[in-house]
């Protein structure tokens, strides 16, 4: 019944871990790639309708790059799940790799204006989304292992003699010399 529950627990887990994970890459590529912060700070009226048009569509692009990762990065969750790999580490690099993989499907046209050189920013995003999944869903990762310390059972209690120990044997007398 334990393992049933925690099984349940996963499928509920698992996709808000994917779910903060995509929010924290979606983060990094905007606000380190796009520069959202230069952008703001210096816009007049005008740009800065400009400018929240551009992003709305641009967000869809990225959406899109996203949503990709995280299918690419589903592989990795799948793997951890079912041999309960719970290290950073794996699910840092997971989605580092993943991202990776996604900015490569999804190269920019040729005749961009702004040529793509982001790759940086899409691996630290990868990075980002990977650690956040970790902290909410990939450190518990594994339905059948339970998570902390195994529990262990009180030490047994000493037996009580079944009959007296026999006395020793006296020992010999010294040799005279």
């Amino acid at each position: 019944m334990d393992n049933l529950l925690r099984l349940l627990l996963r499928f509920v887990v698992v996709p808000f871990g994917m779910i903060a994970g995509f929010i924290a890459t979606f983060v990094v590529v905007v606000f380190g790639y796009w520069q959202l912060g230069d952008l703001i700070s210096g816009a007049t009226e005008v740009q800065a309708l400009a400018l929240a048009d551009t992003l709305s569509a641009a967000s869809m692009a990225l959406s899109a790059v996203a949503m990709t990762m995280w299918a690419i990065a589903f592989v990795g969750i799948l793997f951890a799940e079912a041999f309960a790999v719970r290290s950073w580490i794996f699910h840092a690099a997971n989605g580092a790799v993943s991202a990776w993989l996604a900015a490569s499907l999804f190269t920019p046209y040729p005749d961009t204006p702004v040529p793509f050189d982001g790759d940086l920013y899409i691996v630290g995003a990868g990075l980002a989304g990977g650690l956040v999944y970790w902290l909410v869903a990939g450190w518990s990762a594994g339905f059948w292992k339970p998570v902390g310390a195994a529990r262990v059972g009180e030490p047994p209690a000493a037996l009580p003699p079944s009959s007296p120990t026999p006395p020793l044997p006296p020992s010999p007398p010294p040799p005279a010399a």
